[in-house]
C-alpha cells in the first residue's frame, strides 16, 4: 500500500469522526451564515441558545440534516486532498533532494514549496467535491416548520422561512435536493460558489503550512533535546492542529460566508437584496446592504467548530497512518520469516 493510500484512508477516517462530533455546530453556524432577516440579527442569540431553538422548534434531526450527504463529502474530501496532497509532497520533496546534490538547500520542503503543494491538492479536491456541498448546504438551511404552530407564531416567521416550508414537501431529502438544485440551473448548478471556494483553498493551504511548520519545529527541538525523546504526542498534535485551523479560519471566513450564500437557495420572489447572480454580485450587495460585518457571521461558531474538527482530524489520522505503517511493517517482517 503507497504513502499516499494511507494518507489518503487515514484522513477520510479522521475527517468522519471529526464530522460526527461537530456536526450540529456546522449546521448552526451554516444557518448563522445565511442568514438575512434583520429583525432576527438583532436578537443574536448565541449558538447554544441558537441550537436549544432549533431542537425545540424543529427537533434534534434538524441538527444532523444533511448529515449523510456530509459524511460522503468529508470521506471524498479528506480522502481526495490527503490522497494527492501526498503525491505532490513526495515530488517536492524529491525535487528538495536534487537541489540539495546540486548544491541548493539543505533537502527540505520549504514553507512556500508546502503553500503550492497544499494548494494544488486542495484545488482538486474543489473541482471534484463541491457538488456534495452544494446538497449539504441546501439541507443544513432548510427550515422546517411545525405543522402544530400556531397562525400568531408563522406571521412572526419571515416570508423566506414560510415559503421553503409550503413548496418542499417532506420529507426534504438528498435525492429531493438534487432534484431541486438541477431544475433550478441544471448541470452547473452543483458548482455554484466554487469560485470563493477555489479561493478559500488558501485556508488548508494556510492550515497546512502552519501546522507542518510547527511539528518540524517541534520534532527538531525534541531531537535537540538531551531528555528522553518519546516523540510527538497525541495531544500536541491535537493542539498544534487547533493553532493551525485558528489561524486560516480568521484569515478566510468572509470567503466561506459567500460561498454559504452562493449554496443556499435562491427564492426568486421576495428582496431583491437577498438574491446573487454570482461571486461579485453577493459581495458587493453584502457591502452595500449589511456592511463588512456581514462577512463575519457566526465567526464565533466557526472557529470553535472548526479548530475542534481540525485537531480532532489531525490527531486521528496521524494515530490511523501510525497503526497503518506499524501493521505493513509486522506483515512485511512476518513473510521474510521461516
Amino acid at each position: 500500500m503507497s504513502d499516499a493510500l494511507i494518507n489518503g484512508l487515514a484522513g477520510a477516517g479522521g475527517g468522519i469522526i471529526a464530522q460526527l462530533i461537530t456536526y450540529p455546530l456546522q449546521t448552526v453556524n451554516t444557518r448563522q451564515q445565511t442568514e438575512r432577516d434583520l429583525k432576527k440579527e438583532k436578537r443574536k442569540l448565541g449558538t447554544v441558545e441558537q441550537m436549544c431553538q432549533v431542537v425545540k422548534h424543529e427537533g434534534w434531526e434538524r441538527l444532523y440534516g444533511g448529515l449523510a450527504p456530509s459524511l460522503v463529502g468529508t470521506a471524498a474530501s479528506q480522502g481526495v486532498y490527503y490522497y494527492f496532497y501526498q503525491i505532490f509532497r513526495n515530488r517536492a520533496e524529491a525535487k528538495a533532494l536534487e537541489h540539495k546534490r546540486k548544491g541548493f538547500g539543505d533537502g527540505s520542503v520549504g514553507m512556500f514549496s508546502s503553500l503550492v503543494v497544499a494548494a494544488l491538492a486542495g484545488c482538486v479536491n474543489v473541482l471534484l467535491t463541491n457538488p456534495i456541498w452544494v446538497v449539504v448546504t441546501r439541507m443544513q438551511t432548510h427550515t422546517k416548520v411545525s405543522k402544530k404552530s400556531q397562525p400568531s407564531q408563522i406571521e412572526a416567521v419571515t416570508q423566506d422561512e414560510v415559503i421553503p416550508a409550503a413548496l418542499e414537501p417532506p420529507p426534504y431529502g438528498t435525492s429531493h435536493v438534487i432534484q431541486e438544485i438541477y431544475g433550478e440551473a441544471g448541470f452547473w448548478g452543483f458548482w455554484k460558489g466554487v469560485f470563493p471556494t477555489l479561493i478559500m483553498v488558501s485556508n488548508p493551504s494556510i492550515q497546512f503550512m502552519l501546522y507542518e511548520t510547527m511539528l518540524k519545529k517541534l520534532k527538531k527541538r525534541r531531537t535537540l533535546s538531551k531528555k528522553d525523546n518519546k516523540g510527538v504526542t497525541a495531544l500536541e498534535i491535537f493542539l498544534l492542529g487547533a493553532l493551525a485551523k485558528l489561524g486560516a479560519t480568521v484569515v478566510t471566513y468572509p470567503l466561506l460566508v459567500v460561498k454559504s450564500r452562493l449554496q443556499a437557495k435562491q427564492f426568486k420572489t421576495g428582496d431583491k437584496r437577498h438574491q446573487y447572480k454570482g461571486t461579485m454580485d453577493a459581495i458587493l450587495k453584502m457591502i452595500r446592504y449589511e456592511g463588512f460585518n456581514g462577512f463575519y457571521k457566526g465567526m464565533s461558531t466557526k472557529i470553535v467548530q472548526s479548530v475542534l474538527a481540525a485537531a480532532v482530524l489531525f490527531m486521528v489520522k496521524e494515530e490511523l497512518v501510525e497503526g497503518a505503517r506499524f501493521l505493513l511493517t509486522c506483515d512485511r517482517i512476518s513473510a521474510k520469516s521461516p
